[in-house]
């Protein structure tokens, strides 16, 4: 034994004599095809690193249980993050259930029947899903008839979706789509839609609370751009006993184009909209809704409507507002808001029938934009507490109509 190593050696041996453990070193798992993958998971410890060789890897992959800790999580990635793996077809591409502290780092899905990317608590409600995070994901081409989603979140507490792009999902699906999931955030993300075909962009129901969607850009979702709440059968709550679809949600700093919806207060006890731009919805803009009326639901309440850019076409929108029955829109605030009508912005004031006071709204022609056309909605001389989203359009997302 050379020098060094037996020095090496003398120090573990002294370290384990005195009761201290060596750090592990994270174990790096490189695979190259379906069979690799699913024995990595199978095998995948804390602190393990599987990185994915480019190519395309069948879908239907499934792990439960996979664990790591804190500090050490299992972190499934691409390995060339230039050249994304994709994981095409499947009933879901990749389905992780009752999985902790994992991250899903640099992968594509396309082509699944059902959900894109399923992450879930195996049916176990008190057992949630934790600490998952999931980052510069592609999703495309989901579905496309039928409740399926690009990411789907059941069960899910302390996550993250970070800078994902979602493209064409199921005609009755969502691109995002959380169902009694805690603690989130869902930031940076590009949404891309088939036009009306979809239920919505983002959605947050089945007693999920305390989310933040933020610094995001949906384009053509369909029904709803950003639905809080919606309609879950109660079989499906977490908790169980939830007597809210949604509460405490926060969109903040969003770019909202087009989709026959921009925002719908679905059952909801206290959300917040604030700071974000709104483009020529094709239906409504804001929509106050109950769809779940059992015994124990609270009516519609509590929402907030503050400092966001709305501009629309009195030829494209049915009205600015639309509220259903069984709802509380009077509980609503609406402050400093900047409101146009594109195509008749004298008539502003008169067309946006807002169901409760406004402080401070502001109505008529729009504030200079950057290039809307080219979908830079970026204000001009813009200072920080202006009405709208705060961030500015970066120059590769889509613009309004856009395919891909």
């Amino acid at each position: 034994m050379n020098t060094a190593r037996r020095g090496a050696w003398r120090s573990a041996c002294l370290l384990i004599a005195a009761g201290l453990t060596l750090p592990v070193a994270a174990g790096e798992v490189k695979v190259a095809n379906r069979n690799e993958l699913n024995a990595a998971l199978q095998r995948a410890e804390a602190g393990d690193v599987i990185l994915l060789a480019p190519g395309a890897y069948p879908g239907g992959v499934a792990a439960t249980g996979l664990r790591g800790r804190q500090g050490q999580p299992v972190v499934i990635a691409a390995a060339d993050p230039d050249h994304p793996p994709v994981i095409t077809g499947g009933a879901s591409g990749l389905q992780l259930s009752s999985p902790q502290h994992v991250e899903i780092r640099g992968l594509a899905f396309a082509g699944a029947n059902g959900n894109g990317l399923n992450i879930d608590d195996g049916g176990d409600v008190d057992a949630p899903a934790r600490h998952v995070v999931v980052r510069h994901v592609t999703v495309r081409d989901i579905g496309p008839a039928g409740n399926c989603d690009g990411i789907k979140l059941s069960g899910v507490e302390d996550f993250q979706v970070l800078d994902c792009r979602l493209e064409r999902w199921g005609s009755g699906g969502s691109a995002i789509d959380m169902v009694g999931c805690r603690r989130g955030l869902i930031q940076g993300c590009c949404l891309v839609g088939r036009g009306g075909e979809q239920a919505s962009g983002i959605q947050t129901k089945g007693g999920t609370s305390r989310i933040a969607i933020r610094r995001c850009r949906i384009v053509d979702a369909g029904a709803r751009g950003v639905n809080i709440g919606g309609s879950t059968g109660l079989d499906y709550f977490r908790p169980p006993d939830a007597p809210f679809e949604a509460r405490d949600i926060a969109v903040e700093d969003c770019e909202i184009i087009g989709g026959h919806a921009a925002v719908a207060f679905v059952g909801v006890d206290g959300a917040t909209v604030r700071h974000n731009t709104i483009y020529r919805p094709q239906t409504w803009a804001v929509r106050i809704l109950q769809e779940t009326v059992a015994e124990r639901f609270v009516p519609c309440r509590r929402g907030v409507f503050a400092k966001n850019l709305v501009l629309f076409r009195s030829d494209e929108l049915r009205r600015v507002f639309n509220v259903g029955d069984n709802t509380d829109p009077q509980s609503f605030q609406f402050a400093d808001n900047a409101w146009s009508c594109l195509d008749k912005p004298d008539e502003t004031e008169q067309l946006v029938n807002l169901p409760a006071p406004e402080q401070r709204g502001v109505y008529g022609p729009p504030p200079p934009l950057a290039d809307p056309q080219s979908g830079d909605f970026t204000l001009r001389n813009r200072r920080p507490d202006d009405p709208g989203a705060r961030t500015r359009s970066e120059p590769d997302r889509p613009k309004p109509g856009t395919r891909m």
